[in-house]
C-alpha cells in the first residue's frame, strides 16, 4: 500500500514548515509479492505488466547490510542477471515497470506512473531541493555507472525513459550516474533542477538501476539502496534573515555575501553532500572549487539562510 509522510521541523523558533518525504523511504518495510518480497510503497520485476512480464524473475530482496550509523535493520539490494546473453538491469521504482520486450534499450519496456492507481505511482506536490540516498554499488565491472533519477512530473503517466509525451509532462529532475563505492556504503546527494515545461507538481517517479543503460552491465552486478530523503531548504528563510544575498561570480572564483551576516560564519557542501569549505563570512571570498552545483549555508546566532550556486 502506498503511503506518504510528512513531518515537521523549525527553524530559530519561528519557522515551521510540513514537508514530504517518499512512503518507506528507510526499506524497512516489505510485502509478499508473487511469492517473494518487494519494499513497501515500491516495485520490481514481480510487479511488472507488459507482454513480456511472463518472464519476469526476482531481482529484489531485504538486506541486513545497511549504512553506518543507520538506526533501520534492512536496506534493498537489487541485481542484474544474464538470460540468454541478455543483461535485466536491477530495477526499484516507485511507478510500474513494463516488459514489452526482450530487447532491453526498446521503447516498450519502461517505468510509468499509473497515474490512475496509487499501488504505482506517489502523489506528490512539494518542492525539494535535492534528493539524498545512501548506496553500495558492486558491479562485475569497475567501469560500470548505477543509476537514480527522480522526476516530479504533472497529473499525466510520464515515463521512464521519456518518450516524446513525456517531455511535456516534466516539472523537475535529480538525476545522478555513479560508479562502484569499492565495496562501502557512500552518501549521494542529487540536485533537483527545473527542466519544465510543466510547473504543476503532481507526482513524483524515482528509480534506481543497476546500470545506467539499459541492458548494460553484466550479470551479477548489485546495488543496495538505504535511507532515501527529500531535502528541503526552509520555507521562507530569506525572508526571515533580512538583507541577505550570496551569490557566486565565476568570473572572479568568489562567494559574495552582502547583508547583516558580515560577522557570521558559512559552509559549502557540494552536490554528494559534502563539506568542500567553510569559514567566516566576509563580503568576498575565494571559491576555487569544481564545476557543478554547491549549496552554501549562512550562519548569525540563531539565524540561518540557505542558497544553490552553480560553479561553471
Amino acid at each position: 500500500m502506498k503511503k506518504t509522510i510528512l513531518f515537521a521541523f523549525s527553524l530559530a523558533t519561528t519557522l515551521v514548515s510540513a514537508q514530504t518525504q517518499i512512503g518507506n523511504s528507510d526499506l524497512e518495510s516489505w510485502e509478499n509479492v508473487a511469492g517473494d518480497q518487494e519494499p513497501t510503497n515500491w516495485n520490481s520485476f514481480l510487479s511488472a505488466d507488459g507482454s513480456m512480464n511472463w518472464a519476469a524473475a526476482n531481482q529484489i530482496e531485504s538486506s541486513s547490510d545497511v549504512r553506518p550509523g543507520s538506526s533501520g535493520v534492512s536496506s534493498a539490494r537489487i541485481w542484474s542477471r544474464d538470460v540468454f546473453t541478455i543483461i535485466a538491469n536491477g530495477n526499484m521504482t516507485l511507478g510500474q515497470i513494463n516488459m514489452g520486450s526482450t530487447t532491453p534499450n526498446d521503447p516498450d519496456n519502461y517505468n510509468i506512473s499509473v497515474i490512475t492507481d496509487p499501488d504505482f505511482s506517489e502523489a506528490f506536490t512539494d518542492s525539494p531541493d535535492s534528493l539524498v540516498f545512501w548506496a553500495k554499488f558492486n558491479p562485475v565491472s569497475s567501469s560500470s555507472m548505477a543509476r537514480v533519477k527522480a522526476t516530479i512530473h504533472n497529473n499525466n503517466p510520464y515515463r521512464d525513459p521519456q518518450d516524446a509525451a513525456s517531455d511535456t509532462y516534466v516539472v523537475d529532475i535529480a538525476e545522478l550516474n555513479y560508479g562502484t563505492t569499492n565495496g562501502a556504503w557512500q552518501r549521494f546527494s542529487v540536485p533537483f533542477q527545473y527542466v519544465g515545461p510543466a510547473s504543476t507538481r503532481s507526482f513524483i517517479l524515482v528509480t534506481f538501476t543497476t546500470n545506467m543503460t539499459p541492458g548494460g552491465g553484466d550479470g551479477g552486478d548489485e546495488v543496495f539502496i538505504d535511507d532515501i530523503e527529500l531535502i528541503y531548504n526552509p520555507v521562507g528563510i530569506e525572508e526571515h534573515v533580512s538583507n541577505v544575498n550570496a551569490w557566486l561570480n565565476n568570473e572572479t572564483n568568489t562567494l559574495n555575501f552582502e547583508g547583516n551576516v558580515l560577522d557570521g560564519t558559512y559552509s559549502v557542501h557540494n552536490a554528494n553532500g559534502a563539506l568542500v569549505q567553510e569559514g567566516s563570512v566576509k563580503s568576498q571570498v575565494e571559491f576555487n572549487q569544481n564545476t557543478g552545483v554547491y549549496f552554501v549555508t549562512v550562519k548569525n546566532d540563531d539565524q540561518v539562510s540557505q542558497f544553490q550556486v552553480f560553479k561553471n
